[in-house]
């Protein structure tokens, strides 16, 4: 590109080939906005028990997404083909000659169940029988690296990710004080004051947690596997629960913190026994309302809440798991909608998310008879996203306009940014938003402003070059008919006194017509002949005294 008298004259028009729309589609029609992730066009699937990882084209991302849904019959480690750098369910086929160790993630169901104990059954911390569980978690460890062993007799495991799922605990204090009057809890707990009995409840769990992880540190080799536990996080959050206290109580208030991951050796923030046994945070971020619920389009924000509050409360990367269904609770686990998956797949690392963890209910069969279409939306959001994957790499700046506390408050739209090398990456999206509702959004980082448009629930992905300063874009332009057959016919209304350049481009930038016209002229219409065009895509170059504003033509 070359920028003569503080305007773009030439574009690479080739980059709509490669996986960017270039400066067309800009909603406000400014030479700012350099390129937009590309929407490809699929057919989603159709038929149950599928995912056709073939329609994408392959790609990578910088940062680990595992991907822990359905194979259905896949042996050739698509996911790792498609966006995701780790998968769980490995076939024997596939085993270190298509998925090594480093792209393996194990997780571990039922490592508090199926013993019997208080700890199962009350969720209570005594009289559990630690050697019978310890007997348990070796034989896991045993029956999960094949019995194989380093020469400090240590489990070796072929996978860098270990997460474990506990979810054995009372989280509110009237949860554990229910506990007094159940006479399996023994006498000299339930003689203490209610504020004794919480304390002790509290400090002995998080022990029992932590006894838990030391075991697993003690008898495998985590030597490059980082060890991480299901939503065991500063800040677990009720669905409902992220306006009922300010964005600065949520990070300041010590009382919002889960007792597990509180430093109970002072008055301080997060830390304590299980808490530095943690190498990531991985919150839940499962959705709960269905659309047309008036909440329902509270997913994103609490998504974005439970990944930006936990970062504010620790430095551990933030690795949220979710799900491509809604909560049994509500719909009985029917699949989110497209845009929802499209969403997910792209907004966590705009709020500071390292990696993200796609999970589905085990065990996977084909008994269900489900069309997974929505995890093709899903990965279509990481391809979108990974046509900026440069801006994640090495040192970059997040804008955080609003704390998405705050979003939800207002139900207002989302935006969120990512700032590198003069550059900013924008991800956008209305939740709230009626089909085809115009939603106009004002972004901005320091001095530098813009404003977009999105339509319905569209999730917009576009970056911006700082350095240029927003042209105004060219009052009602309109092109029609839109494929041209036959002519097609330019139009703009509210020039007065002004002319336009109007030229027609192909995709290798090659001026095909130029003209320039009056505004009266444009006012009524420029129509050119398409008659001799070959199919295939033009630009349509707009340029007047009070702006420049590009189209895409499409000749059948």
């Amino acid at each position: 590109m070359n920028l003569l008298n503080g305007r773009f004259q030439s574009v690479c028009w080739p980059a709509l080939l490669g996986g960017f729309v270039l400066l067309w589609g800009a909603p406000t029609g400014s030479w700012a906005q350099l390129q937009c992730a590309e929407r490809l066009a699929f057919t989603p699937v159709s038929q149950p028990n599928q995912i056709e990882w073939t329609k994408f084209p392959e790609f990578t991302l910088p940062f680990p997404v595992i991907f822990g849904g359905p194979r259905f019959g896949d042996t050739n480690a698509q996911p790792l083909k498609h966006g995701f750098s780790h998968i769980t369910q490995v076939q024997p086929a596939e085993f270190l000659s298509k998925v090594g160790a480093g792209q393996r993630a194990i997780d571990w169901y039922g490592f508090a169940y199926g013993l019997g104990q208080p700890w199962e059954i009350l969720q209570s911390p005594w009289n559990n029988d630690l050697t019978a569980y310890r007997k348990k978690w070796e034989q896991y460890l045993r029956e999960v690296s094949g019995g194989q062993t380093n020469a400090q007799g240590k489990y070796i495991l072929s996978a860098s990710l270990l997460m474990v799922d506990i979810e054995r605990q009372l989280a509110s204090d009237a949860g554990i004080l229910t506990l007094k009057t159940n006479p399996a809890i023994p006498d000299r707990y339930r003689q203490l004051p209610d504020d004794a009995f919480i304390n002790r409840y509290k400090k002995d769990m998080t022990a029992l947690y932590a006894t838990g992880l030391a075991y697993i540190r003690q008898r495998a080799d985590l030597t490059g596997i980082s060890l991480l536990t299901y939503n065991d996080v500063p800040v677990r959050n009720a669905y409902l629960n992220a306006i009922a206290n300010t964005w600065a109580d949520w990070t300041t208030n010590l009382n919002r913190v889960n007792y597990l991951l509180r430093d109970t050796t002072a008055i301080g923030p997060v830390g304590g026994p299980f808490y530095s046994q943690l190498d990531y945070l991985m919150p839940s971020a499962y959705y709960q309302y269905t659309y047309p619920n008036p909440l329902a389009g509270d997913y994103l924000g609490y998504l974005l809440f439970e990944t930006e509050v936990n970062r504010a409360w620790s430095t551990k990367p933030v690795m949220p798991i979710v799900w491509l269904r809604y909560n049994n609770a509500d719909a009985g686990a029917r699949f989110i909608e497209p845009f929802q998956a499209e969403a997910t797949a792209i907004f966590p690392f705009f709020s500071g998310a390292k990696a993200l963890w796609l999970w589905e209910d085990p065990p996977f069969t084909n008994a269900r008879q489900d069309v997974y279409a929505v995890y093709e939306h899903f990965i279509h959001g990481l391809y979108r996203l990974s046509r900026f994957s440069d801006m994640f790499s090495g040192t970059y700046e997040l804008v955080i306009d609003k704390p998405a506390r705050d979003l939800l408050n207002t139900q207002a739209p989302v935006w969120r940014g990512v700032v590198k090398n003069n550059k900013l990456l924008v991800a956008a999206h209305n939740p709230y938003a009626a089909d085809n509702q115009k939603t106009t959004l004002p972004i901005q980082y320091k001095g530098w402003q813009q404003t977009i448009t999105l339509t319905g629930k569209e999730v917009y992905l576009c970056l911006f070059d700082l350095s240029i300063t927003a042209i105004e874009p060219i009052p009602a332009l309109r092109v029609f008919p839109n494929p041209a057959q036959a002519t097609v016919t330019i139009q703009a209304n509210n020039l007065p006194g002004l002319t336009a350049q109007v030229d027609i481009l192909n995709l290798a930038g090659q001026v095909l017509t130029t003209q320039t016209v009056s505004a009266t002229i444009l006012a009524n219409g420029v129509t050119i002949s398409t008659q001799t065009w070959p199919a295939g895509l033009y630009i349509l170059r707009v340029h007047t005294e009070i702006g420049l504003e590009t189209k895409l033509i499409m000749k059948p």
